[in-house]
């Protein structure tokens, strides 16, 4: 395991997280299966379970630096975090269940299905009118089981489905991305604790596993995603709406496009 580059990708985490909400998941999950692949088929589920771990730690410390005027855009959302935490006990529990190719191309078609989504589906790339005096609209609470269910299966936290999700509701990009933070540690805190605690995938050259979470791993990721998350939440970019938004969908698609390249 190449531990400059876990920490490199670390950094790049922390600003996926700031700048996406995505809390590292989408990110990791390619990450530690490259690292584990001396784990064959089981580095997806070793990659899914450590992506949880980071994305409970990176997502917590997002949430706590957010400005509180900010998140109350989110009050009243008690229903839709219960759901989303119950859901995403159910994933990460099918997760440890299902064959690990299945999972890995699963990973891959959903990413592929959220880039076309957002491209083709109106609502996403247009900026919303900041000046409109309807105020946006919340999400709808039912959708918290489905969203924590798939969320912690395939790893990825939630912020694919939450970000648009808002940004059509009528947020801005960096308030969307601001809110996932808190929804996807609403997912990734019970889907941690089940992987946790779940069987261990025994190998003799990945010996930091804790469940299916490698610790190694996660330790390094994190180092270097905390300290880039407290800074850019003091001094956070200002990107054009458009152009976040834009970027939102390329970094969908490399990380597609990387899943393909792992997976043949």
């Amino acid at each position: 395991m190449d531990v400059v580059t876990l920490l490199g990708i670390g950094l790049l985490t922390g600003l996926t997280t700031v700048l996406f909400g995505f809390g590292g998941g989408f990110v990791t999950v390619p990450v530690v299966v490259w690292a584990d692949s001396a784990l064959g088929a089981d580095a997806m589920r070793v990659a899914t379970a450590t992506s949880a771990l980071v994305m409970v730690v990176n997502a917590g410390f997002a949430t706590a630096v957010t400005p509180r005027r900010t998140l109350a855009a989110l009050r009243g959302s008690v229903p839709l975090v219960l759901l989303l935490a119950a859901g995403a006990s159910i994933g990460a529990l099918a997760a440890g269940l299902t064959p690990p190719g299945p999972a890995h191309w699963a990973f891959v078609a959903y990413t592929a299905l959220t880039v076309v989504d957002v491209l083709l589906r109106p609502g996403f790339l247009r900026p919303p009118d900041e000046t409109a005096t309807t105020a946006p609209r919340p999400l709808p609470t039912v959708s918290g089981a489905p969203i924590g269910a798939l969320a912690a299966f395939l790893g990825v936290g939630g912020s694919v489905m939450t970000v648009p999700a808002m940004r059509r509701a009528g947020h801005p990009m960096r308030v969307a991305t601001a809110l996932a933070n808190p929804l996807t540690l609403a997912i990734s805190l019970p889907a941690a604790a089940v992987y946790l605690t779940g069987p261990t995938v025994a190998h003799p050259r990945t010996p930091s596993l804790a469940g299916l979470a490698d610790l190694r791993a996660a330790a390094f990721l994190l180092a270097g995603a905390l300290p880039v998350i407290a800074l850019l939440r003091r001094r956070p970019p200002r990107i054009p709406d458009r152009v976040h938004a834009w970027a939102y969908v390329g970094l969908l698609a490399v990380v597609t496009a990387a899943m393909v390249v792992l997976g043949g």
